[in-house]
């Protein structure tokens, strides 16, 4: 056998085990359950639900957002608090605007200023609202992004799988925006990668073997918010979604996460800089700012993604039958546990072939993540810089604060 070959053999048998060893992370079966209206019925008590709103700049977004929680059809007392993280486009006045013309749960519109050093933008707003929402005294926190729009029943939908499972911590991956071109090429692989790195069957299982939640949709008790100090013991973090719910699970709770029906992102990524940008902003977070992971990465993403389509085409060219077969196997392999996200996003089953291709996107983004980090624009969003230790910046005060 050819060099080529043995490549293309070994990413054979790691595609067959990412098919049976992997918790089954290509099936989108994680649903929440839909119970009859008679079964809803039934419950004597609905509990308390406050949901929080961070949004930093969202007037684009939040007249396809906001409305859909305040019309949440919810037989319990609920409310809305929406934190204006220090917006300039008029988002606080906007969402005032939209709750007196269309009624509904009542909102809150408070203002954090801006955030204290060690916090992201995120969390010092959740900060804030998490706060305002525990002095009314809910059992539940519904802590939802400012462009996720919910179907009239999410919020009782999320609420009943918490109490008839006994979970802490319920969460939703929105279905995101495949309108352009790029969101149809890019944003479903991205939903299959973070599954894959975070299998939902080992999350939800009774002995779970992997934690993770969507920051976009997290329902969270609220006593369980207390026993693992969130946001506070999270603040510096990046990917907030994952770490929440690992502070959530080391602090005893239980945790579901599944892909969502009715809970949709209205954000749009018309262009391919605006995907990047979006997933180059935590990549090397996710990698825990190391070189040497990143070193280890970038190669490993190669075998897998890379090398299948590759030897199927060079071993055809060049009569080498073991190198083609091989990779032409394996490329089979990885397309067949791609096609169930697909149909989640309703894409043609013959796009499948193309992730490869999408994958080799994601490692350049990976490897400009690292770029930015080093060059001290890590986590940049809205006009502000994270720097991956801790500290969060605005704009042109990084350089300053960190002497670069």
């Amino acid at each position: 056998m050819s060099t080529l070959a043995w490549f293309a053999s070994f990413s054979l048998v790691v595609w067959v085990w990412l098919l049976l060893g992997r918790g089954f992370f290509w099936r989108t079966d994680q649903r929440l359950p839909r119970r009859a209206a008679r079964a809803r019925g039934e419950r004597a008590r609905w509990p308390g639900v406050v949901v929080v709103v961070p949004a930093r700049d969202e007037a684009e977004v939040l007249p396809l957002s906001l409305p859909s929680l305040l019309a949440q059809d919810y037989p319990g007392p609920a409310s809305v608090v929406l934190v204006d993280d220090g917006s300039t486009d008029g988002t606080g006045r906007l969402a005032a605007g939209l709750a007196r013309r269309y009624g509904g749960l009542p909102l809150s519109v408070v203002s954090p200023g801006e955030p204290e050093p060690g916090w992201t933008g995120k969390l010092w707003a959740l900060r804030h609202g998490m706060a305002l929402a525990r002095a009314r005294g809910p059992e539940f926190l519904l802590l939802t992004d400012a462009d996720i729009a919910h179907a009239p029943d999410s919020l009782r939908r999320l609420v009943e799988a918490a109490l008839d499972d006994g979970r802490d911590l319920v969460s939703q991956m929105a279905r995101l925006r495949v309108a352009s071109f790029w969101e149809r090429l890019v944003v479903p692989a991205f939903v299959y990668f973070f599954a894959q790195l975070y299998p939902f069957r080992w999350i939800n299982a009774a002995r779970p073997r992997a934690t993770a939640a969507a920051g976009g949709c997290v329902l969270l008790r609220t006593e369980a918010a207390v026993a693992a100090g969130v946001p506070d013991s999270i603040r510096a973090a990046l990917i907030d979604d994952v770490t929440l719910a690992r502070a959530v699970r080391a602090a005893g709770g239980r945790v579901w996460l599944g892909l969502a029906d009715g809970v949709d992102s209205v954000r749009p990524y018309p262009g391919l800089g605006e995907l990047w940008r979006m997933v180059a902003r935590s990549a090397y977070a996710q990698l825990r700012y190391s070189p040497v992971v990143l070193v280890g990465t970038v190669p490993g993403l190669a075998l897998v993604y890379l090398v299948p389509p590759g030897a199927c085409v060079a071993g055809l060219a060049a009569g080498d039958a073991a190198a083609a077969w091989a990779g032409g196997a394996a490329w089979a392999v990885m397309a067949g546990t791609y096609l169930p996200m697909l149909r989640y996003y309703r894409r043609p089953w013959w796009t499948a072939p193309l992730l490869p291709f999408t994958a080799f996107l994601y490692l350049l983004m990976t490897v400009d993540s690292a770029v930015r980090h080093h060059r001290g624009r890590g986590g940049a969003w809205k006009g502000r810089t994270h720097a991956g230790n801790g500290a969060a910046a605005t704009g042109g005060e990084f350089a300053s604060r960190h002497g670069e």
